[in-house]
């Protein structure tokens, strides 16, 4: 008996029957040996934490466009937050955290630079539109090891695409560990970009809604560890009336959506950065620009890209891995003049 026996073994006593169990994976593209230590999650969690990609996450804006502290979140720091959230929520469940693990440190891995307003850029410019979570599964199935792809597990590959979307009528993951990541994003995100806001002087505590303040939580963890708990107890009581699905109670839904209207109608769509949100889509969209009319100039590996799939496609995936920092000296490389004539 392996290593690997011993722990999908211990699955097997500890996760719920209607947990994902590494034995029964639905597996991979490409067939695999099994590894004598780790279950096919654990293996697709150290691919995307070693993966290129993963890294740059520590440059990519997670809300502002440049934010000089060292406590402000960037992409990769809300990973992890997601993470953690994630991992609680999916042990109190009884679900499997490997596989949990590896969906939540892959969910935002195709964002664009500048935070959503990258991601809004290049929708409006690609005939096919871009949505971050759908570059998320390219990335790591058609771009990484240089085409090769990490050939992760289905189950890996479907939490990640079905992490986006806040509504009910969204499509879900067909894991409960997919769907816990997508309530851990929401979670996270809202709560970790008021934190940021506020310390930025973009908002007062005194500015959020009261009623919902009193509903979730006056303070950051508090109201994390109240939609942490909820949901977990809201899941285990659909399990246990055979509704297999993981959600927050309807009152505790309702307070995190409207305090999610909230941000965005004060933050990330509101008018104190606007300007900023309009610089960065500005860069972003001369870079684009330049890039579709000079492919040449880009990195060989994206020229087979333009090659197999298409100029918009090649210059979509160049750009959509660059860090906020390795776009704007593009765009200063390749706009701004290096020497004064008289």
């Amino acid at each position: 008996m392996t290593i690997r026996d011993k722990i999908e073994g211990s699955e097997k006593s500890l996760l719920l029957p209607c947990a994902s169990f590494s034995s029964k994976s639905k597996g991979r593209d490409k067939k695999e040996d099994l590894d004598e230590i780790r279950t096919d999650y654990m293996i697709d969690r150290d691919r995307i934490i070693h993966s290129k990609s993963f890294r740059r996450l520590k440059h990519k804006t997670q809300v502002y466009i440049k934010t000089w502290g060292d406590h402000y979140r960037t992409r990769l720091t809300h990973t992890l937050e997601v993470n953690q959230i994630a991992k609680t929520i999916g042990k109190g469940i009884g679900l499997n955290e490997d596989l949990i693990e590896a969906i939540s440190l892959g969910h935002d891995i195709g964002h664009v630079a500048f935070a959503h307003n990258g991601e809004e850029v290049l929708n409006s410019l690609l005939p096919n539109g871009f949505r971050h979570n759908e570059n998320s599964v390219r990335v790591l199935t058609k771009i990484e090891k240089q085409g090769k792809g990490l050939n992760l597990t289905k189950e890996v590959l479907n939490g990640i695409l079905y992490h986006s979307g806040f509504s009910d009528s969204s499509e879900k993951a067909f894991t409960l560990e997919g769907q816990v990541v997508k309530f851990s994003d929401k979670i996270a995100y809202v709560n970790h970009d008021i934190d940021d806001s506020i310390r930025a002087g973009l908002l007062k505590e005194e500015e959020l809604p009261v009623d919902i303040l009193n509903y979730l939580g006056k303070t950051h963890s508090k109201r994390i560890d109240t939609l942490v708990k909820d949901c977990i107890y809201t899941s285990l009581k659909n399990i246990n009336s055979n509704f297999f699905e993981i959600s927050l109670s309807e009152n505790i839904q309702f307070s995190l959506t409207n305090l999610r209207n909230f941000m965005f109608e004060n933050i990330y769509r509101g008018e104190k950065l606007k300007v900023e949100r309009d610089k960065a889509k500005f860069v972003l969209e001369q870079v684009f620009n330049y890039y579709l009319k000079n492919p040449h100039k880009m990195p060989e590996f994206y020229m087979h890209i333009v090659e197999e799939d298409g100029l918009y496609q090649g210059v979509a995936d160049y750009i959509s891995g660059m860090s906020d920092d390795y776009c704007l000296i593009l765009f200063n490389d390749i706009y701004v003049p290096k020497t004064i004539i008289y």
